[in-house]
């Protein structure tokens, strides 16, 4: 049976190293003799349950961690559950009594060590990689065992569609992409070409073929497909590794690019300038049989770099940035290769790419900055050194990307333990039930106190392109390493909150110097020309940069942005932090505020919402931006924003009082909501939260309390909400499964109805 183990590594070993103890660590053990039949009748049934909604409700309810975290503590919801009848109104003691259910069954689903874990997952184009990279560098079997991949091939199983295709995440239709990752992955995790549940095989290669055939892959799979061996380098675009020794003051310097892409692409320039190609194996031979629709040695391979199927195509390629890849493809790589300036550049460049890695991969704990990074820095580093101590320090870190759910195995970001621990703790303090949770709050504190980061990355990291990070919060854990912005403003404003509270209940509160350390970062990030917060660096480098976005299903990833969301939970921690702490960097915070506030202001779309980044899309960034609005000293009365947002929000409620939003707003940048107008949990939760920041309950309270009704007639018997569709996205086009968010914000929204709408006894 699986079990979750937290905060837990071996502090012994030579190749892994942690700078807290492992605090946040969740990793996923299978043990042969664990569980009794019940428990594992349990699991089976949510195997089952999932598979057979698997259609209508793509994401997992993370169910498997849950039911050992409530077998574990006993947990047993004791108060008796509360349904609203039409007509009824919702008194002060029935939401008194949902609010406190969800707090208990969230309370308990905590983990020791004080945080929530969580899948982050979806896309599915995570896991293939690392199935690719094991294959080639000869680990698969000794990292992924049988046990592994049975739940992996699980995973694909379940969400393969029913035309034979994958997405590019789980609720996206069928892509050339996801189908291409995904079959790779079942042949070599050892399926024969007419192998898998429901002739799996056959019909994911029957859709790869009719729609052109694997030429079609986006760039990405390009790259993995040359490494693999079932395409030529010749047939992708050029990604040279010279790019790490330019000057800075070229115009695409690798300074001036998002954090991300330039992890990305590091790794790939360095294996495309190595031209490093797997061992041909037989089943890679097959591969290239199966996969392509005419003999691979006939294939015109310079013709085929453009290609991309239209199912995949997003974003397609500029004219100008066509004609950059036919230049570098055409002019500048056939001087590079060859000598004198092969030896010349060419060795020097690699050697320094390879510094570039190293450098990332000691900061990160060999974690790395995510999962698309991981599998490609792993390689480069095998490709220099086989039986290096770098590659061997990998190794031991991928178990903690590995997640597992009720449709089986899977590949997360890294994970979300800071982002939801911070804003779950928040939901749970503005219940005010402090005597019935103060284990958990104290938890929580002692967590997040932990998982700050302490220091800058080691050396120079400006040399390195890196932006100081002390003082920041991450979006996992503090071996993670990289700092976010929105992470460490809501890690800000919740330690705050903490340090209100009686010390025996809560602990100690932290220290000044560290929340001054976190003020600090946050400054540093805010946009001098729009007052937008960035996330991990500055930003500040020409948009004009994103027309060289190579990524044909992503937008906005070569330069980093700013985003209405983390500005908002910036104000709201200034806010807080300004009047708890007046004379520290007063002016600038000031400044800070004000600038932020004409940011959002100026960010409102014409219908009066605003475009989420990271949720699931205009009702999420609606939330956080009222939210910030609302702390500075925005009304309705005084803000035409808010009125416009308002005016938004009611327009776009459901007949059955909640709201719903189809990811396709994200990609289509239009307010898009659910087929049927259907409501989910989650977005009835934002709702409700943005209403009240607006006042609306003074004006009139009927559009929150018929919101409210339907959080409360949604509630499961135990204190959880149901699963429903996935919630965050990144790069417009790409979506994330966040599992906390139908627990965090359901009970978030039922503490602030409690405490700020007036309701009868």
């Amino acid at each position: 049976m699986w079990r979750l183990k937290i905060a837990e590594g071996d502090k012994n070993s030579p190749y892994m190293f942690t700078t807290n103890n492992f605090v946040g660590r969740q990793i996923w053990e299978f043990d042969p003799n664990a569980g009794s039949p019940e428990e594992l009748a349990e699991v089976e049934e949510a195997r089952q349950d999932f598979y057979k909604n698997r259609h209508n409700v793509k994401p997992a309810g993370d169910l498997l961690w849950r039911l050992q975290f409530l077998r574990e503590k006993n947990f047993k919801q004791r108060i008796p559950q509360v349904k609203v009848k039409d007509g009824e109104a919702i008194t002060y003691e029935t939401a008194t009594t949902a609010m406190k259910r969800a707090a208990h069954y969230f309370s308990a689903i905590q983990a020791s060590d004080g945080h929530w874990p969580a899948e982050n997952a979806g896309p599915m184009y995570f896991l293939p990689p690392f199935v690719f990279c094991l294959y080639i560098t000869g680990h698969l079997n000794t990292v992924f065992t049988v046990e592994h991949r049975r739940e992996i091939l699980r995973y694909l199983y379940n969400h393969q569609h029913e035309d034979g295709g994958w997405g590019v995440h789980v609720e996206a239709p069928s892509s050339m992409f996801g189908t291409v990752f995904s079959y790779l992955c079942m042949r070599l995790l050892g399926l024969g070409p007419n192998d898998g549940e429901n002739n799996a095989c056959a019909r994911a290669r029957k859709w790869i073929r009719d729609h052109g055939g694997v030429t079609y892959i986006p760039s990405w799979g390009k790259n993995w497909l040359s490494i693999l061996g079932i395409f030529e380098w010749s047939g992708t675009n050029p990604m040279p590794p010279e790019f790490w020794i330019l000057p800075s003051f070229v115009p695409l310097h690798p300074s001036k690019m998002w954090c991300y892409c330039r992890l990305v692409y590091m790794p790939v320039s360095y294996l495309y300038g190595k031209r490093f190609v797997g061992p041909i194996t037989p089943l890679i031979q097959q591969l290239r049989e199966e996969l392509h629709t005419q003999p691979y040695n006939e294939i015109n391979w310079r013709k085929v770099r453009h290609l991309c199927a239209k199912e995949d195509l997003y974003y397609p390629h500029p004219f100008v940035q066509e004609l950059l890849w036919d230049t570098l493809y055409l002019a500048s790589e056939p001087l590079l290769t060859r000598w004198p300036l092969n030896k010349l550049i060419r060795q020097k460049a690699l050697k320094e790419t390879m510094k570039f890695i190293h450098y990332e991969d000691h900061n990160s704990r060999y974690i790395t900055i995510g999962c698309v990074e991981k599998p490609l820095c792993m390689l480069a580093c095998w490709v220099e050194d086989p039986n290096g101590i770098a590659f061997k320090k990998h190794l031991n870190r991928i178990a903690d990307y590995i997640w597992l759910g009720e449709d089986g195995m899977k590949v997360q970001t890294f994970g979300s333990q800071t982002w939801d621990t911070a804003l779950g703790l928040q939901a749970l303090m503005a219940c005010n039930i402090a005597d019935e949770v103060e284990s958990v709050l104290g938890k929580g504190h002692d967590y997040l106190k932990k998982a700050q980061i302490r220091d800058n990355p080691v050396g120079d990291y400006k040399g390195n392109f890196r932006h100081f990070s002390k003082g920041a919060w991450t979006f996992s854990d503090q071996d993670h390493g990289w700092q976010v912005s929105d992470c460490t403003a809501e890690g800000l404003k919740c330690v705050l909150q903490l340090s209100l509270m009686p010390p025996e209940i809560v602990g100690e509160k932290m220290e000044p110097e560290r929340l001054y350390d976190a003020v600090n970062f946050l400054l540093s990030l805010q946009d001098e020309k729009t007052g937008g917060l960035a996330v991990w660096e500055r930003a500040g480098a020409s948009l004009l940069l994103e027309w060289l976005n190579p990524v044909e299903f992503l937008e906005d990833l070569i330069v980093e942005h700013t985003y209405v969301e983390c500005t908002a939970s910036a104000i709201e921690a200034f806010m807080l932090f300004k009047k708890l702490y007046p004379h520290h960097r007063k002016k600038e915070i000031e400044n800070f505020i004000v600038k932020a506030v004409q940011y959002i202001e100026d960010e409102q779309t014409a219908d009066g919402s605003w475009y989420g980044n990271w949720g699931i899309c205009f009702i999420y960034g609606t939330c956080f931006a009222l939210g910030g609005l609302q702390v500075a000293g925005k009304t309705y009365n005084n803000c035409l924003a808010i009125r416009r947002a308002v005016d938004f929000l009611l327009n776009a409620q459901s007949d059955d009082g909640g709201w719903g939003e189809s990811y396709k707003s994200c990609p289509n940048k239009i307010y898009t909501p659910l087929e049927g107008k259907r409501s989910t949990v989650v977005h009835t939760a934002l709702a409700v939260l943005s209403l009240i920041s607006a006042g609306q309950a003074d004006r009139d309270p009927t559009p929150i309390h018929r919101g409210v009704k339907l959080l409360i007639n949604s509630q499961l018997e135990n204190g959880d909400f149901p699963q429903q569709e996935i919630m965050g996205v990144f790069m417009r086009n790409c979506m994330l499964h966040y599992a906390e968010y139908r627990n965090i914000f359901p009970l978030r929204a039922l503490a602030e109805y409690r405490k700020r709408v007036p309701l009868p006894n």
